[in-house]
């Protein structure tokens, strides 16, 4: 029996993607059966519980190997990032244990990790096993980590006091503050962590990304050529997207605001959803409400209580909103006819597939992005965290798939420009030329993960990659 072993790290957005890939390769290969090593979260990382009960149910050639959890005291860490990498570092022997037991009854063909695994680099390829990264984020984004190496060597300033526009071969230019959150300040342990990863990348004997090719022809061409990264070689890359997941398990929240989507008119809703690890202050979410309710426009929002103040809290989930507190006196009253709020979640891909939905205002996470494209719905891009300013600008700069939504230097957006950016996506030639360039990329997804497509081509050309001299462990 041969297998493919799947590291992902523990935070929804990354482990989803990777298990819906699982899925992929064995749609088109049977013939490989899927080991997941899994990692307990201590923190919020968004809930996957129930998906992966759903997907052990329905998916007999997929196991989760879960492995035992970490202590971590979150006082000493700066950031998510680093409390991610570091509880992945110290699974290094309980990873090393699951491949022994992986291997006692199947094949280990290769092994496909997500970037924070990286500590776990070396346990992979000491044994002889080809070690694939798999990229949660999109093509431009590899392309700029890539390259930040020949960057790294060639200042001493961090990204976040350079106050200038980057030049990275494939991409628009970007300003060095919308680099990715944990690169900005050279001197962080994250940062550390992230360099580590870039230098491993071209060691690696591929990179799988969830994309697809026509979305992100530029930034290919400059990995493939090696402009990105001069000094060393460049890794294959194949684009096997768009990977969504289909299978959350039906809630009441899901039942009741699709059902209000059932009532409103065709492509008339904007959708506010801001991802599962997206928090907004309560002076912001007052905010949206006043903006939302001047732009007269309907929508279906997904309010989450504000981030704790209380810092030993930072890292866990917040508590279920309180509605009436956080939102305006009198606003879900006022706006109940076009109006839906929702506490804490909502069902997005089903939400972004419905006939009503004609909008989009998202953080730009990576599978958000996939799946407003996969949907056909045009976007305003609100980063908050991680990669998102960085996505904001190609999405907006490079491939004109969203209009900006524009922040303070604090990243405070006033109810007046939540108004004019909401009113701009839904009824204006600016609006309406994003809709048409979407519209466009969702029938390129499509023929994409068709047969023949080239994301299709992409998996049989990884999977025969798999087929050299295999090790026992």
């Amino acid at each position: 029996m041969e297998t493919i072993v799947l590291y992902p790290s523990p935070g929804m957005g990354h482990l989803i993607s990777m298990v819906e890939f699982g899925k992929f390769i064995l749609n088109h290969h049977p013939f490989f059966t899927v080991a997941i090593l899994t990692v307990p979260p201590s923190f919020n990382t968004g809930s996957t519980a129930s998906y992966i009960d759903r997907v052990s149910a329905t998916n007999p050639s997929i196991t989760f190997h879960h492995l035992p959890s970490v202590s971590l005291t979150f006082d000493s860490f700066s950031s998510m990032e680093v409390v991610i990498f570091e509880t992945l570092r110290l699974s290094n022997p309980n990873v090393q244990r699951a491949l022994q037991e992986i291997s006692s009854t199947s094949t280990i063909t290769s092994v496909i990790i997500d970037f924070f695994c990286t500590p776990a680099f070396s346990i992979f390829t000491e044994l002889g096993i080809p070690t694939y990264y798999f990229f949660t984020s999109g093509v431009c984004c590899l392309d700029s980590f890539l390259y930040v190496p020949t960057i790294h060597r060639n200042t001493t300033k961090s990204f976040k006091d350079m106050n200038s526009l980057l030049d990275i071969p494939g991409l628009p230019p970007i300003p060095s503050s919308h680099m990715p959150d944990p690169i900005l300040d050279r001197s962080s342990a994250e940062y550390a962590y992230c360099l580590d990863f870039f230098l491993h990348l071209p060691k690696s004997a591929g990179v799988i990304v969830n994309s697809f090719e026509s979305l992100e022809s530029k930034s290919l061409k400059a990995i493939s050529e090696g402009s990105c990264n001069p000094d060393g070689p460049t890794p294959p890359v194949f684009c096997v997207g768009p990977l969504l997941a289909t299978e959350r398990g039906r809630t009441g929240s899901m039942d009741e605001c699709l059902k209000w989507l059932d009532l409103q008119p065709s492509q008339s809703v904007v959708f506010l959803c801001f991802g599962s690890l997206g928090l907004l202050s309560g002076k912001q979410l007052k905010e949206i409400a006043i903006g939302l309710e001047r732009s007269e426009q309907r929508f279906l929002w997904v309010v989450r209580s504000p981030p704790s103040e209380d810092k030993s809290k930072r890292f866990l989930p917040p508590p279920e909103p309180d509605l009436e507190s956080l939102l305006p006196s009198g606003f879900l009253d006022r706006t109940k006819d076009r109006g839906f709020v929702v506490k804490s979640w909502a069902p997005q891909v089903e939400v972004l597939r419905h006939k009503s939905v004609g909008g989009f205002v998202t953080h730009c996470g990576w599978n958000s992005v996939l799946e407003a494209l996969c949907a056909g719905v045009p976007m305003v891009a609100w980063p908050l965290y991680a990669e998102q300013k960085f996505n904001r600008v190609v999405l907006v700069d490079d491939l004109k798939l969203a209009l900006r939504m524009n922040e303070s230097e604090d990243g405070f957006v006033t109810a007046e420009e939540v108004e004019s950016r909401v009113r701009e996506l839904m009824d204006s030639k600016e609006g309406e030329s994003v809709r048409k360039r979407t519209k466009e990329k969702e029938a390129e997804a499509k023929a994409a993960m068709s047969e023949g497509g080239t994301s299709i081509v992409a998996l049989a050309k990884l999977v025969e990659s798999w087929k050299l001299p295999r090790l026992t462990i």
